[in-house]
This record gives C-alpha cells, structure tokens and sequence, in this order.
C-alpha cells in the first residue's frame, strides 16, 4: 500500500522523502503538513537546534492543484544547521571532493547512540556519518511523509492525537489515573485533534497543569545535574472501524504493526498497545472488555483495556498505542568510552543536546501511527482514487447496518 523512504543527514543540506502508494484527488498542500513539523519543535527542555529550524516543505512532485496525483510524491526540508552551525559540520560532511587536510576524526563513541554499532557496521574510520545519519533530524522528514496518511484517514473521520504521560519521575501512575481525562477531552471535542490541541497547550504536552508545573522543574533541575530525562506518552487513534489488521497473518496483526512503528522511532526502547503492561499483572476479569449491544453493526466495549484491538485486529473502539522512551544519551556529564583509534579508555565529550524530548517524540509517534493506521486502512478499502475508497467504505458501513 504506502511506503515511504527519507534520505539525508542532520547537517547536510536538506533532507529528502518520498511516499508512493497515496490515492489520487486527495487534498493536500504543504500547510497541511508544516502544521505538524511545527508541533514536532514543542515542548520544555529542547536544546539549541531548535533556535536553528525553521521546518518547512516543499513539495515537488505527486501534487497538482492541491491535489494528489495517485503518483509518488516527493519532499524536501532545508536544515538550518547547514548554514548557521559553527562547528563546520556542511564542510565536514560536503558530497565532492576529498577530506579536508585538517579534518578531526570522531573516534570517541557515546553510550547509548548509534555511534559505536554504526562504525562497526559500515566500517567508517570516522563516527560522524554515523551521528549525521541516526540523528533525530531524521523524523522531521518523517512526519511529512506520514503527514500525507494522516491528511487521508481525515477524510474517514479519523483522528490521531497523544499526550505525555509522564517524564521522569513526574507524571501518572496508571491508565485510571488519566483515562477519564483523556476520554473527557475526545469526547467534546468529537476526535483524537482535540486531544493534542489540549496537550500542545501544555509546555510538557500533559493534560495536568500542576503536573506540567512539577515537570518543568524536574526538567530544571536534571539540567542542573547535567543529566537528561526519559518519559512516556500515549497515541490515540479514533474513527477507526473495525476489520484493519488480521489475525489470519502474523505480519499483519495491528498489535504488531503499532509497537513496530513506535519503536522504530530514534530512542523508543519500548511500546504497548492498551494497557498492555499493566494488564500483565491483573486478573482476566479486570482486563477483558465485555461487549454491549450493536449499535448500527458496531459492537461497544463496555471498556477498552485491550486498547481497541482483539486477535490482531481493530475493533471499532479507539486505538491506543503507548511510547516508551529512553533518556537522551548526549549528556553534558561525559560517560565512560574507549577511542576506537587508539583503544584509550576516556570520558566522552559533550555535544549540543536536549535535556528530554519526550514531548517532541509523542508528536513523532502521532505520525507514524498514522501511517500504520492508513496502510491497514488501505488494505481493507483500497482503491486508486479519493472517491474508489469512499465508494468501498460506504459499501463496508451499509453491509454491517444490515446485520
């Protein structure tokens, strides 16, 4: 169904994308999707990049008239960095010509990064590529691209949103702790947008205001500590019909395809979709949701635990998928290393760095959430055109008020 590719390098001169398998006659334009690079820069605790970004795309191809074309479309993001970085990373990283005479080797990896895997990997004798290439500048490409799926599971009714759950120590405890909440704010304002409206409030992107206070300062203080900060945040997915995903494939299980698309995100060391760690230590009558009375062919969950998948497969109820993240790995307190081009045991260096990007990531995972979402979607009710998928939705929703 969809795919997309991103290339380039955090301090190069651009980064690039490309989606293939969008429907034709879909509405797009590049402020649809500046919106969500913009919402990718939130959140208290950001380091210096962000004063260097100014996130904006240009659409060359796959696009006619605001309108899709039913052909690849293709993208570019300028990074700031290449111009106005004082390290000389766009001379050290330049396509043509040789190394320069005076060029400094990154030899020295830092736990946690890319760096040392990268290196053995690839067989570079300098890290910097490793660095340039598995830096997080990656998703800013990344939510344009998944930006275009989330633009075509809109037209279905179906909205993406997230909140944080938690940074560090601060934050909630247990789903009962925010679910009401949360359900509260989807419900008066009919959808998942209203829910990272309400957190995109929030200078942690929380839907507590003390807790966003309390998070601030945890966030303070762990700079002081020249320390850096991990956390959790929830996705949630609503309009979203039963039927996408399968339990028949195991490549094709939902559950699956969630965790997947938030761990392949830049330093989510884990997932969950529903309560799903928490469900590991209850009862099954504590964790299963029974079913109530069809309603126009869509069956109610009294509950949603499972977090709106059973077998693999959606169950009309909203999705909820859950992020993980690990703390950033550049510290301002160096770490223990070894240089691999003398096998020296010494301290890293420090290199220009968040203290958390726990908000910034919950607006990642929004977007690769989406495109997930949009493939299922495509694999129940694809068509080539805007107005086939509608067709074939319309078909679906009439066929199961007929039951």
């Amino acid at each position: 169904m969809l795919r997309y590719l991103t290339a380039g390098e955090s301090h190069g001169e651009s980064i690039v994308g490309i989606i293939e398998g969008v429907p034709a006659q879909l509405p797009l334009s590049p402020d649809d999707i500046n919106e969500h690079l913009t919402r990718r820069w939130l959140g208290y605790g950001r380091g210096g990049r962000s004063k260097i970004e100014n996130d904006k795309v240009h659409i060359y191809s796959g696009v006619r008239f605001s309108k899709t074309l039913g052909s690849p479309i293709s993208f570019r993001i300028d990074n700031g960095a290449y111009e106005k970085d004082k390290a000389g990373w766009p001379e050290k990283m330049a396509i043509e010509g040789p190394p320069p005479d005076d060029l400094e080797k990154v030899t020295l990896p830092r736990p946690g990064h890319a760096d040392l895997a990268g290196k053995q990997k690839y067989e570079h004798d300098d890290i910097r590529p490793v660095i340039d290439r598995s830096s997080a500048r990656e998703t800013a490409m990344r939510v344009a691209c998944c930006s275009v799926a989330r633009q075509l599971l809109n037209e279905f009714g179906i909205e993406v949103g997230s909140h944080v759950v938690s940074i560090g120590d601060v934050g909630f405890d247990e789903p009962e702790e925010w679910v009401d909440r949360r359900n509260a704010i989807i419900d008066e304002g009919g959808g998942a947008q209203a829910l990272y409206e309400a957190a995109d409030e929030s200078a942690t992107r929380m839907l507590d205001d003390d807790m966003t206070e309390r998070c601030v300062e945890h966030i303070d203080q762990t700079k002081k500590d020249r320390d850096s900060l991990g956390g959790v945040y929830e996705v949630v997915v609503t309009g979203v019909p039963p039927g996408l995903g399968s339990y028949v494939h195991w490549d094709r299980r939902l559950d699956g395809e969630l965790v997947q698309a938030i761990c392949s995100i830049q330093a989510q060391k884990a997932a969950e979709v529903g309560d799903g760690f928490f469900n590991a230590r209850r009862r099954g009558s504590e964790v299963h949701d029974p079913i109530e009375t069809s309603e126009n062919g869509h069956y109610p969950r009294r509950s949603n635990h499972a977090g709106g998948t059973e077998g693999g497969t959606s169950t009309g109820m909203p999705l909820v998928v859950r992020g993980y993240m690990k703390p950033i790995p550049t510290l301002i307190k160096p770490l223990d290393s070894v240089d691999t081009a003398t096998g020296e045991a010494q301290p890293t260096r420090y290199e220009r760095s968040d203290v958390t990007s726990v908000p910034a990531a919950s607006t990642v995972a929004e977007a690769t959430v989406a495109y997930t979402v949009a493939n299922a979607f495509l694999r129940k009710y694809g068509g080539d055109s805007l107005p086939a998928i509608r067709r074939h939705v319309e078909a679906d929703r009439e066929a199961r008020e007929d039951e």
